[in-house]
């Protein structure tokens, strides 16, 4: 099993020692989860949650030597509170959240993550929700699918590779999609595949990911003791974004607007920002992980108050 994007970087910030607990959110194949309980053996403990259920079995097989203490939950980190509670877990001392899709579901053709492979147009984490990429394509409006290209993959043909996709419905498989896409933008010289951004924001729509990242980073930050750690890994401009703001805005200890004189809004500071400017990977890590590229690690760190 390969090292999991920024690996040695995570056990660094997240400092796993001796009988602490710790959740990785987005446990994939376990790689991460690895790293941290081997950290804090012998008695560390750790929640593994995640969408997809054969990463879970995967997970579940990597993880065979550390019996005892770890438990894998197919779910959503939106849930994040119930998963805590359904372990009796009232707090943890770390959180790792790794965003985006991963390279197990990228290099599975017929999961539909990838336009380098003909497969069903799916991308879809958890193969037990109803709608797929497919869906979202042939059934909703020109204007629907231009506002999904836009504002999740920050396409600027997106008007135009909408209306190429309903002219050409119905589109079923990953090629056929990826062939709409170059017939508008054109075929790619060097840098990213024309198709990249429609890919990634129609996965992003599938599996409403920026809705479940807002709703799980309050939840991560209660969840957390003092000095606990949450750890977050994100892939695009979007995710990195939602992260630096709420990290930002909750090291604060007032949110009032710039110019009101007064504070009225009562808010107090829950964590210290230790990452200013994110992590990304050395360019050794790059050379040997191209995919790692584009990831950046933010870190933050519960302070006391009295919540």
């Amino acid at each position: 099993m390969h090292k999991p994007v920024l690996y040695q970087e995570v056990l660094t910030y997240l400092q796993p020692r001796r009988g602490q607990r710790f959740v990785d959110a987005t446990v994939g194949s376990g790689g991460h989860a690895r790293g941290i309980l081997d950290a804090s053996a012998p008695d560390g403990l750790l929640l593994g949650i995640d969408l997809d259920i054969s990463a879970l079995q995967i997970a579940d097989q990597n993880l065979k030597a550390y019996q005892g203490r770890y438990w894998l939950v197919h779910g959503s980190y939106r849930d994040l509170s119930q998963h805590l509670a359904w372990l009796g877990w009232s707090t943890v001392d770390g959180i790792l959240l790794d965003l985006g899709v991963s390279s197990l579901q990228l290099d599975t053709p017929e999961r539909g993550f990838s336009f380098r492979a003909e497969a069903p147009l799916d991308m879809r984490f958890d193969c037990r929700q109803p709608h797929t990429a497919a869906d979202l394509v042939n059934n909703l409006s020109q204007d629907e699918l231009a506002d999904i290209l836009f504002r999740y993959g920050e396409e600027r043909f997106a008007k135009q590779i909408a209306r190429a996709i309903v002219d050409s419905r119905p589109i079923l498989t990953t090629s056929q999609l990826a062939n709409v896409v170059v017939r508008v933008v054109g075929r790619h010289s060097g840098g990213i595949h024309p198709a990249t951004r429609t890919f990634q924001a129609l996965r992003i729509a599938v599996n409403a990911e920026l809705e479940a990242l807002e709703h799980v980073l309050p939840q991560a930050t209660t969840a957390l003791k003092v000095t606990g750690r949450l750890a977050i890994i994100s892939f695009h401009s979007l995710e990195d974004r939602l992260v630096k703001t709420y990290f930002q805005t909750e090291a604060r200890n007032c949110i009032c607007p710039p110019k009101q004189p007064i504070c009225t809004c009562g808010h107090r500071a829950r964590l210290k920002v230790l990452t200013p400017k994110p992590i990304r990977p050395s360019a050794n890590e790059v050379a040997l992980n191209p995919r790692a590229r584009s990831a950046r690690l933010r870190v933050a760190e519960k302070l006391a108050t009295n919540e």
